[in-house]
């Protein structure tokens, strides 16, 4: 990504999170009474959490540390806390607006005592939306799919993978949770695993610190472990996160595809976002599959479920995606509806059969709501 349109990129990205703590700071302080100590305590510690993330990013790439492991994980909390705070300082307001013409509102929330009342329940409100997506977040459930492929594999009747997409390995999903994700694959006893981009979370540095490529070598398919790359490798630099995934097991496929067992092929796409970081673009799905025996099971890796026609068109059988985590934090689902065909989840397009799913790990704060994270489980029978 050339530097101008990363300045450009990160300066309305931070404006953006400027003004909404602003309007939850401005408009929490006017709930706090003039001569109530708790003002000097709570805009010193709005001020050192909204700044929190964004400096243990910093200091993450410049110096990582325990202080920059202490400010990524309180900053991480902060953006979901930030995302619920901001709307229940809309509905508040919606609810005053609402007041101002029809007065239904007790007159005892009108009075200084009223409006810190109300304060300290949005305040608890939040913590308790934040808590339970904290818990839900490392909850990952294992989602099973049973598919029929109607082309032969060499004699082969049924395949079962073990997929998963956005791990994010990195300070937040460290070695407690990438552990747990080998466990639940190996659980599966797969024939073949697939990783849909996103292993790494950005930074290698961190993964690299807490030796969390240790993990993935535990991983266990007789017919191999396959990944691709997703927009955070690219992020965090992709040639890098690449060599550190194939040193630790990880056959990584790059625009490349790899007939397995000599039954069925497996087809991995480089990032939608390759041509953004290297000036240099990916190949098209039917490109990428010219010298494939289409009369064979075609499996698709593509970490970002854009253009699903084109897997169709290519006579691709089973693409499976992830990148879009379900919005991760609701309401934004509704967001990435609007965005993608298929969100997550399951979907047929003519033959080709299609999955995107939320993720196991994710991107800022360790928090879902909504849905949970997940493994997937698919049993592939050939005919």
């Amino acid at each position: 990504m050339k530097s101008y349109q990363f300045l450009v990129f990160f300066s309305i990205v931070l404006l953006i999170y400027a003004s909404v703590n602003y309007y939850i700071y401005a408009r929490s302080m006017q709930a706090i009474p003039a001569d109530s100590s708790f003002r000097g305590w709570f805009r010193w510690g709005f001020l050192i959490l909204a700044s929190a993330y964004v400096a243990g990013r910093f200091l993450e790439r410049a110096y990582l540390s325990l202080l920059s492991d202490v400010l990524t994980w309180v900053g991480a909390f902060w953006l979901a806390v930030m995302l619920y705070g901001f709307l229940m300082v809309v509905l508040i307001d919606l609810i005053r607006l609402a007041d101002h013409f029809t007065g239904f509102l007790p007159q005892i929330l009108h009075t200084s005592r009223g409006k810190l009342n109300v304060l300290y329940l949005g305040m608890a409100a939040t913590a308790v939306i934040v808590l339970a997506g904290y818990i839900n977040a490392i909850t990952p459930k294992t989602t099973k799919l049973v598919l029929d492929i109607p082309k032969e594999a060499s004699g082969l009747k049924e395949l079962k993978i073990a997929m998963a997409s956005d791990i994010h390995m990195g300070t937040l999903i460290g070695p407690r949770r990438t552990g747990k994700l080998v466990d639940s694959i190996n659980a599966l006893n797969p024939d073949i695993i697939l990783l849909a981009g996103d292993i790494v979370d950005e930074d290698l540095a961190p993964v690299i610190r807490q030796n969390l490529g240790e993990a993935l070598t535990r991983l266990k398919a007789p017919l191999g472990v396959y990944g691709i790359t997703g927009n955070h490798e690219y992020i965090g630099g992709a040639e890098a996160a690449v060599k550190y995934l194939e040193a630790h097991g990880i056959t990584m496929l790059r625009d490349s595809v790899v007939k397995v067992a000599d039954a069925f092929y497996v087809a991995g796409r480089e990032d939608r976002d390759k041509n953004r970081f290297s000036g240099k673009p990916r190949k098209e799905v039917k490109e990428l599959l010219l010298g494939a025996d289409l009369s064979r099971p075609v499996i698709l890796l593509d970490h970002q479920p854009f253009a699903l026609e084109k897997a169709m068109e290519a006579g691709v059988d089973l693409q499976l995606s992830g990148h879009t985590h379900h919005g991760q934090l609701w309401p934004l689902n509704f967001i990435t509806r609007a965005v993608y065909e298929v969100s997550m989840g399951y979907k047929k397009k003519g033959n080709t059969h299609i999955y995107v799913s939320p993720g196991f790990g994710g991107w800022g704060p360790p928090v879902r709501t909504g849905h949970r994270p997940e493994v997937v489980n698919i049993l592939l029978r050939f005919r």
